[in-house]
Formats: structure tokens, C-alpha cells, sequence
């Protein structure tokens, strides 16, 4: 494995990754003592990173999603030099700003200040070149009052703020950045989000790690799917965040199916009135089958979501069950949804909030109508809620409106009962 500075700053290659890490080992004494005695079994690795080839070109921004453990965090450390690969060529091009922990480069003994320019020298800057930047780093971070005060003293917040705020503004020519954001309030996830745009602006390579569709969705343009230490898809996020939320789904029904409760969905269909296919703006029928062994009310709760657990909306309706199946129906009188791959999630749940059904994906919805509009760079989009708008236009040199139809999609978490 080596580490080319030959490369175009801003650009990244690597080839043929491998990783592992030994297993943890918590023997007592006696076993110690013995496995000096007899040769010492070779333990089993486990390999985190296989076979990974990654190109990203200057100023590109890539995300990088998957499950805990997949891998992302463990990439993103081999591409900033914390941990070598096993095998592998690696080629960074230019200096690498990074925050992949909360207290990632950030040292607990030194101040806020000297942190600041320990950092800088780690990059190649000179102290004039750190200083130059240092008013923006303590006013984006927030730390006028605590910039001299030593960094453990510091909150987990204070500590995130200082490190991305030394990274993304001592201009590297590759800003990696982990899931520390999910540290910050929502206020400064935005400014950071917003600071990002205007790094890429500036022609600097962004990768991404995030478990949040929305932030991957507002910054970055190709999506890289990590799935047990390989790369299962790798290409533009709307397509890849479609095929992860598959995954997600298709995860969470085998779990679900392995439960043994008190009530079960046997069937479910989704239709429009006329029983063709769901549309946006259009009734929606859902029909469901409950096969229950139990007789009395619960809250069933039917909600859509684009593949993981957190719905786009929800409608809860209390329902008096009998023992064998019960056969359901639910109108919704205007879909809000925009062209795509849905699912429809069930759950039932009793006196107390007792779980008869865990809430759990129970079939895929297909919507067609208007195609959804990504939101611009930097601005996160909850959830594709389908909107009819007019808008008024009048320039300064107009002496009328300008009036337009328009089809949209709105950010928006919607809970009807």
C-alpha cells in the first residue's frame, strides 16, 4: 500500500482495499499462562473492508452510507491515513481535512487556540496562513468565550463545533466528514451543511459518511452503498439511496416475519378506487386481512415510508379485533406522494401501548404521477410530500403578475388520525 501525493489535489483512488482486525481477546490468567505453554491457536479475523475501489475527482462530493459496521468509518480512516489497509493502493491528492470522531485531531490538553494551530502545522500551513483563518473558526464554532480554555473541558458539542470548524476552514483539498455532525443541534448541522456547500463551491473533494438520508441528499450527488465491508452500490443518490432503502426493507420484513404475536397481517392491497395502480393527487384503498388471536380493541397504526422505520405520515385508527381474521379498509382521500418505491408500515398496539403487532414494513407501494424535485444543495428535505402551487411572478420591470402552475415537492412529516 502506498500514499501518492502525485495525484490531482482533490483527488482520491483506491484500489483493491482490504481490512481486518483481529478479534478482541479476554482470557483469565490460566489461560494465558497455558496458551504460552502450547502454541497459541490462531484466532480468526474479521475482514471490515473487501476488495474496495473507490475513484473520486476533485471536487466531487461523495456520501457514504450503510449499516453500523459496514465499513464507512473504517474507509473514511484508511483515506485519512489513521489506520493502514492490509492490501491495497492508495492515491490522495493534496492536504485532507478531517473529522471522523468528535475529538477527531483535536488534543484535550491544549487549548482551543493551540489546537487551532497544531492542526494548521499537522496540514502544512504556516501560523500567519492559521491565523488568517482563526477569527472564522472561532466565530463558526461559537467559542469567543472559551477559545483559550483547554479542550476537556469542553461539552461533546463544544469539541464537535471546534473540530469541523478547524477542518473545513483551514481549506483542505479533501474534507472527510463522520456521523460527529448528529452531535450538533439542528441549527448547526444547517450552518454546517451550508459551510460544506461553500467548501465544494471553492473546488474542495467532500466524502461524506451519514446515517441521514436527508443531509446525504442535500450535499452530495453520488452515493456510495457499504454493505459488509463491500460496495453494493455506487452512483447517483436518488438511485442509490432507492436500492439502500430496498435493503432496509427487505431486513426489517424477514425480522418481522420471524415474530410470533398475538396479531399478523396475512394480506394487504393498495389500490386506487378504479383498482389501478396508486397515483399522486389521486384515492387511495388499502385492504387489509388481520389474522388475530386475540379479541378486544387496538390502536392500529398504518403508516408509508420511503424504506426505513420513520414514516412520511401516519393513520392511527382504534379497531375492535375478533379471534380469526379481520378484514379491513382504509381511504385515503388525496395521496401526497410524488413519483416512486414506497412502503406501507402496520403496527398494533394495545391497552397501555402494549405491542400486538411490532411496527413493521408489510408491502411495497409503487406511486406514479409527477417525478419528485430534489431540493437545492444544502437544503435538507424530511420527507417528498407531493404540492399543487401557483406562483406569482412580477419582474421590476413588469407592470403585471406572471402567473404559473407549478408541481412541487415540500419537506413535511404529516400525522392525520
Amino acid at each position: 500500500m502506498s500514499r501518492s501525493q502525485a495525484a490531482l489535489p482533490g483527488s482520491v483512488s483506491a484500489t483493491h482495499i482490504w481490512k481486518r482486525y483481529r478479534p478482541d481477546s479476554r482470557r483469565s490468567v490460566v489461560q494465558e499462562t497455558l496458551s504460552a505453554i502450547r502454541r497459541r491457536q490462531r484466532r480468526r479475523a474479521r475482514w471490515v473492508l473487501r476488495d474496495v475501489e473507490l475513484e473520486v475527482q476533485p471536487g466531487e462530493a461523495v456520501a457514504l452510507i450503510g449499516l453500523n459496521g459496514s465499513g464507512k468509518s473504517t474507509l473514511l480512516k484508511v483515506l485519512a491515513g489513521v489506520t493502514h489497509p492490509n492490501a491495497g493502493q492508495l492515491d490522495i491528492g493534496g492536504r485532507i481535512g478531517a473529522l471522523i470522531e468528535v475529538r477527531s485531531g483535536i488534543h484535550p490538553d491544549l487549548s482551543g487556540r493551540e489546537n487551532a494551530l497544531f492542526y494548521g502545522t499537522v496540514l502544512g500551513l504556516s501560523r500567519r496562513q492559521v491565523m488568517d483563518r482563526f477569527d472564522d473558526i472561532v466565530d463558526f464554532a461559537e467559542l469567543s468565550g472559551a477559545i483559550d480554555r483547554q479542550v476537556k473541558f469542553y461539552s461533546s458539542g463544544m469539541q464537535m463545533r471546534l473540530g469541523f470548524s478547524i477542518a473545513a476552514f483551514l481549506e483542505p483539498d479533501i474534507l472527510l466528514v463522520d456521523e460527529a455532525l448528529a452531535v450538533g443541534d439542528v441549527g448547526f448541522q444547517q450552518r454546517c451543511l451550508e459551510r460544506m456547500k461553500d467548501v465544494l463551491n471553492q473546488g474542495t473533494t467532500l466524502i461524506f459518511v451519514s446515517h441521514d438520508m436527508a443531509a446525504v441528499e442535500a450535499m452530495c450527488q453520488r452515493t456510495v452503498w457499504l454493505d459488509d465491508g463491500v460496495i453494493r452500490s455506487d452512483g447517483p443518490t436518488a438511485d442509490t439511496l432507492g436500492r439502500y432503502r430496498v435493503g432496509l426493507e427487505e431486513k426489517a420484513a424477514l425480522l418481522a416475519r420471524l415474530l410470533d404475536d398475538p396479531v399478523r397481517m396475512t394480506q394487504l392491497s393498495a389500490t386506487s378506487i378504479d383498482e389501478a395502480l396508486p397515483e399522486t393527487g389521486r384515492p387511495l384503498l388499502l385492504g387489509l386481512t388481520l389474522a388475530s388471536e386475540m379479541s378486544g380493541p387496538v390502536d392500529l397504526c398504518v403508516g408509508v415510508s420511503e424504506g426505513p422505520a420513520t414514516p412520511i405520515f401516519t393513520l392511527t385508527r382504534s379497531v375492535d379485533l375478533r379471534v380469526g381474521e379481520n378484514d379491513l379498509r382504509c381511504t385515503i382521500e388525496n395521496l401526497p406522494l410524488p413519483k416512486g418505491r414506497y412502503y406501507v408500515w402496520l403496527g398494533a398496539f394495545g391497552p397501555g401501548g402494549s405491542t400486538q403487532m411490532p411496527w413493521h414494513p408489510a408491502a411495497p407501494l409503487d406511486v406514479e404521477g409527477p417525478p419528485r424535485h430534489p431540493p437545492p444543495r444544502g437544503v435538507m428535505q424530511l420527507s417528498p410530500v407531493h404540492v399543487t402551487a401557483r406562483w406569482d411572478a412580477r419582474g421590476s420591470e413588469s407592470t403585471s403578475f406572471q402567473r404559473e402552475p407549478t408541481d412541487g415537492t415540500a419537506a413535511a412529516l404529516l400525522s392525520p388520525r
